[in-house]
């Protein structure tokens, strides 16, 4: 409660006066950090307690896809890509890479710290991809300014027989806008009411 009301200082008060933690309780504290811009701070407290100088997994804590989900905002937040591949590497080691929440997570961190090449290492690992992963990708390529590529690999998306959302658009429209592709845009949003009928809302 604290976190989100922006007052971190009270919420890192109680959390050091708790006798023990656990997932739930660090998770509040990295996105509480993330969410006040304090995103160096949640990667300290991923790696270590504020009191003991120890290992996050040595308190007995396993981090899980709502943890990841708050160093992934807080690498990103600083563009801070080498701790992003410190914390890749941790997933890696907890087994956790290969869910597609968290696949798709790292592969937005990647594209906001600048390295569209890492994201697209993570997206060719995953064993199975959906709508959320491909929109990954494509929302990491128009974000880099590869028009034509993602236009490219939105038609794989639909030989994969993966049915797009609004957002899936939404990324492969703006990478139309950003390449100056207007009669690609155009024929997209005409594919978008006629193919989809996502816009009958």
């Amino acid at each position: 409660m604290y976190a989100k009301c922006g007052s971190i200082e009270d919420a890192g008060s109680l959390f050091d006066k708790m006798p023990s933690w656990n997932v739930v309780t660090w998770n509040a504290m990295v996105l509480g950090h993330v969410k006040c811009g304090q995103g160096q701070k949640a990667l300290e407290l991923f790696q270590q307690t504020q009191q003991q100088d120890q290992q996050m997994e040595h308190e007995g804590v396993q981090p899980d896809s709502v943890t990841v989900v708050g160093v992934r905002n807080a690498c990103a937040s600083m563009v801070a890509i080498e701790e992003g591949r410190c914390v890749h590497q941790q997933i890696i080691e907890s087994g956790m890479e290969s869910a597609v929440f968290v696949g798709s997570s790292l592969m937005d961190m990647y594209a906001k710290c600048g390295s569209i090449e890492d994201a697209w290492r993570v997206f060719n690992k995953m064993p199975s991809r959906d709508v959320v992963t491909w929109t990954g990708i494509l929302g990491g390529c128009a974000m880099h300014g590869h028009g034509r590529e993602t236009l490219k690999h939105f038609e794989w998306v639909c030989e994969e027989g993966v049915q797009p959302n609004d957002i899936t658009f939404l990324c492969v429209l703006s990478a139309c806008n950003h390449a100056g592709l207007v009669d690609e845009g155009m024929c997209l949003y005409a594919s978008m009411v006629t193919d989809y009928i996502v816009l009958q809302n």
